[in-house]
């Protein structure tokens, strides 16, 4: 609607808010009306209208087979979207029109704000499945017309209270009309059902809704004052009952299509399941949360006794062993404290890459700097895991056998993550840089190291699928690649 509005009309940003506000809320009048609804402005010459946006009705069928957005029509084709603006009233002159053989009856509704028509709604109505009206269906038209007039008048919608209609009641949800004073002319099946569950054991009309409600949803203090108000219909609110082990979403809506106050329509939905299943998400997620915490909290136990073992050992090759242990252990515990403190199993690596360079260079306090660039983006747990445990070994790795006792030099921990030329899948590439005494000579990068390289390639090529390979630095020092498929980075 902006490109179109931009495109072909003079409105300025202000008018085409107060167009989007009122798409906002036109699925209202679209079900009220059984009829589908096509928004027309005129163009900047005059000569011509432009349909900036459309909507079919949930209470009947269409009378429009296409989508009618962008279509361009001049001016005196359409006598009564002519009229609609010029006069600045609804028009509903004129015999149906057939389409296809389906009779349609066309109304037009000027869109009017600050005493400016900024364009018509074109309100046409399928007629081919005409019946005797209901009660129901009665109430629904007579209140489409109040809000029509009120679109026509300036006063609807209203402003500052742009709704989401997808998390909204809507009309088939459950209606009930009042008069000016708050009490029930009509309530229809479905909003007489969710009283029901409230609690309610007699019938809605005569009653006065407000009242009513807060009888049934009873609190303390103004609360209850608030919730007289808002279910007798005096503002455009909405606001959630609950009674009985049942919740119940209320939106009101005053009606004033002469710019009185008639009365009020009340739509309403059940959601104690929506409810219910939205508690049992949030108690999932704080107890998968506090998994997460516990399991790191008894992996940084385990790496506390590793520590009290290790300083009672007089071997210092077994204390070397239990100290690279401990690093292992933290590095899967950083994991698990990221993942406590999120609503997924993902988490943001490049916070854990920096702490396991942190953590790492505590083997040679001052002696080996370390920093990342690049990004490594947004993982997954099941990659994040063994990820910080190949990023804590082969840093390890690199401090102790890339230089000596008392040499000095730099890390640098490289991430590239992206789709290649010729590649279906994203890729993260991360290189490990060091400036230090280089790979010995014949060293094979497939099958020789330590157990922390065995460690390394396993979790690289077992678990995560990539390709791992050590070669020497263009300058001098150890180069460590490592090739993994990782989901695309939203980001």
């Amino acid at each position: 609607m902006n490109d179109l509005v931009r495109q072909h009309t003079a409105l300025t940003d202000v008018e085409l808010e107060w167009l989007h506000l009122l798409v906002s809320e036109w699925q209202l009048l679209a079900d009220l009306s059984f009829a589908d609804l096509v928004l027309w402005v005129p163009t900047l010459d005059g000569t011509r209208y432009v349909s900036v946006a459309q909507m079919r009705p949930n209470t009947g069928p269409t009378s429009h087979q296409d989508d009618m957005v962008g279509h361009l029509v001049p001016r005196g084709r359409r006598p009564l979207l002519d009229a609609a603006l010029d006069e600045g009233r609804i028009v509903r002159e004129g015999d149906p029109e057939w389409r296809e053989e389906v009779p349609v009856r066309v109304e037009s509704i000027p869109v009017r704000r600050e005493g400016r028509v900024l364009g018509v709604i074109a309100r046409n109505t399928n007629l081919l499945t005409v019946r005797t009206p209901s009660r129901l269906e009665l109430t629904y038209l007579q209140s489409a017309s109040d809000l029509a007039q009120m679109i026509a008048a300036g006063s609807f919608p209203f402003p500052g209270h742009e709704v989401d209609m997808d998390h909204v009641p809507r009309v088939g949800d459950g209606l009930i009309r009042l008069d000016a004073d708050g009490h029930v002319q009509y309530a229809s099946p479905n909003a007489l059902s969710a009283y029901h569950r409230l609690g309610l054991a007699t019938d809605l009309v005569g009653l006065h809704l407000g009242e009513a409600t807060a009888e049934l949803a009873p609190s303390r203090g103004p609360v209850d004052e608030a919730m007289v108000k808002l279910a007798s219909g005096w503002a455009p609110r909405g606001a959630e009952v609950e009674a009985n082990d049942c919740i119940v979403q209320l939106r009101a809506i005053p009606l004033k299509p002469k710019g009185t106050r008639i009365g009020s329509l009340i739509l309403l939905r059940d959601i104690t399941e929506v409810r219910r299943r939205e508690r049992e998400l949030i108690t999932k997620d704080a107890t998968i949360r506090e998994i997460h915490h516990r399991v790191k909290n008894n992996l940084q136990t385990v790496a506390a006794l590793l520590r009290l073992q290790a300083r009672r050992m007089d071997s210092d090759r077994g204390k070397e062993a239990l100290n690279e242990a401990v690093r292992r252990v933290g590095s899967i515990a950083i994991v698990h404290e990221t993942l406590s403190q999120n609503l997924d199993e993902r988490v943001d690596f490049d916070e854990i890459a920096d702490r396991v360079l942190a953590m790492v260079a505590e083997i040679s306090p001052g002696r080996i700097t370390g920093r990342r660039t690049g990004r490594f983006g947004i993982l997954g747990a099941e990659v994040a895991t063994p990820l910080s445990m190949v990023l804590t070994e082969v840093l390890q790795n690199a401090i102790e056998h890339g230089f000596g006792p008392e040499d000095q030099g730099a890390i640098e921990v490289h991430a590239v993550r992206g789709v290649a030329a010729g590649q279906d899948e994203a890729r993260l590439l991360v290189t490990v840089q060091d400036d230090g005494r280089g790979l010995p000579e014949g060293f094979d990068a497939k099958n020789g190291g330590n157990l922390g390289l065995q460690i390394v390639r396993t979790l690289v090529e077992g678990e995560l699928g990539g390709t791992f390979d050590m070669l020497p630095g263009t300058t001098g020092g150890t180069r460590v690649l490592f090739d993994l498929p990782v989901e695309a980075d939203k980001r």
